[in-house]
């Protein structure tokens, strides 16, 4: 089977060297929102899906949370590996293959980590597999961008040079995905990546999460939780349960 853009670039060095500023303030404080709204007991295991070098996970775990976090990228794992303790656990794993069965409180897959299928019976089969490892009154979260916003407010290209590298940034909106070229040149050799995210709106997450067989019991707009607009919020953040 012919590897997807997510599992070249996701684990190459080049990704973790253009996204390397990412805030972990700004996650630790969603965290912290998450947690103050949904009031888990102490002994909740999380699941955190597709989380890359774990800084959410390891926010939760400091929290005292009993948390495993999964990647499809060995190179992110590995780097998270570092962080392990009895209650804090990571693994390489495909989101969309079966994981623990009726096994965690509240799974999590933010910052906008899905949309990366081809299909959308790709991420409704996704959806099931995070609905099957929650116990009966479990919950997930979604934390996804505002597509409305982000193809309203598209910067087509741009330039950023971080550790001696120019990257050269494209983005467009083509057969419903965000679509992103990376292109660079680092010892002589030219390379090119893309991203290639599901352009999806609310309508269509509430769609696919029926679908899969749960309930949006709530949607917010930002990572203090605020009700979400289409037209103005940055984020589209949506808890839900099994229905």
């Amino acid at each position: 089977m012919q590897r997807k853009w997510f599992q070249y670039w996701f684990n190459s060095p080049y990704y973790h060297i253009l996204y390397q500023q990412r805030n972990d303030a700004e996650a630790e404080f969603f965290i912290d929102k998450l947690t103050d709204f949904l009031h888990p007991s102490t002994d909740s295991k999380m699941l955190d899906i597709a989380c890359g070098k774990g800084r959410h996970s390891i926010y939760l775990n400091k929290k005292g949370f009993d948390v495993t976090g999964i990647d499809l990228s060995e190179q992110s794992i590995k780097y998270a590996k570092a962080f392990e303790n009895e209650k804090l656990h990571f693994l390489v794993h495909d989101m969309r293959r079966l994981f623990y069965i009726n096994y965690f409180d509240i799974a999590l897959n933010l910052f906008t980590s899905f949309g990366y299928f081809d299909t959308e019976k790709d991420h409704v089969n996704a959806l099931k597999t995070f609905r099957k490892c929650l116990k009966a009154d479990g919950i997930l979260v979604v934390d996804y961008f505002n597509t409305e916003k982000i193809v309203r407010n598209l910067n087509s290209c741009e330039t950023k040079s971080l550790d001696g590298i120019t990257f050269n940034i494209t983005k467009n909106v083509s057969e419903g995905k965000i679509i992103k070229k990376i292109n660079f040149e680092d010892k002589k050799k030219i390379y090119n990546f893309e991203e290639r995210v599901q352009a999806f709106s609310l309508e269509d997450f509430t769609r696919m999460i029926t679908k899969a067989g749960m309930v949006i019991q709530n949607t917010f707009g930002s990572y203090s939780l605020d009700n979400f607009d289409e037209s103005n919020s940055d984020r589209l953040i949506l808890i839900c349960k099994k229905g």
